[in-house]
């Protein structure tokens, strides 16, 4: 659904719109649900891999909604804090190294600050063993959409800070 019917733009930053399969901001989707009413089941509205389609949303299928949402801190304790109070977060990271992501805590010596694959936040630890670092490293637990044959039945574990 998202991916056929969610066009809409932040209206801070212009041309940044949501393009389906190209790519989208969570934020924007979070409004598109708003003004939609809701979202349908994935079983009525399925995803198939491809934005060619137009959209077919039926609003007497909505099976959730979103009331309002906020953006976090950046601020790693404040986002610990957020997430164990109110649930998931939905999380925009860099997912160059997640394509050969196995298990571990993945803690790469290169970071890059381009945001380029929505996940969802789901916990943290305090010590998981980081094989590119040969040691324990704090780290988030990371929900990913790519199927539960990816990473650790389709979570990641990514070093904090």
């Amino acid at each position: 659904q998202l991916v056929d019917c969610d066009h809409e733009c932040d209206p801070e930053e212009y041309g940044a719109c949501d393009q389906g399969c190209n790519g989208g901001l969570m934020t924007s989707a979070f409004e598109y649900i708003l003004k939609a009413g809701g979202v349908e089941r994935e079983e009525t509205y399925p995803y198939i891999g491809s934005d060619r389609g137009s959209c077919k949303f039926n609003k007497s299928q909505i099976v959730a909604s979103v009331s309002n949402f906020s953006v976090v801190s950046l601020d790693e304790d404040q986002i610990a804090a957020n997430m164990v109070k109110n649930g998931p977060l939905a999380v925009g990271i860099n997912a160059v190294f997640m394509q050969t992501y196995m298990k571990g805590v993945s803690c790469p010596y290169i970071c890059s600050r381009n945001l380029d694959h929505g996940v969802v936040l789901v916990g943290y630890g305090s010590a998981g063993y980081a094989p590119i670092r040969f040691k324990e490293k704090p780290y988030w637990i990371i929900k990913n959409s790519w199927g539960e044959s990816w990473g650790e039945d389709g979570y990641d574990k990514n070093c904090r800070g």
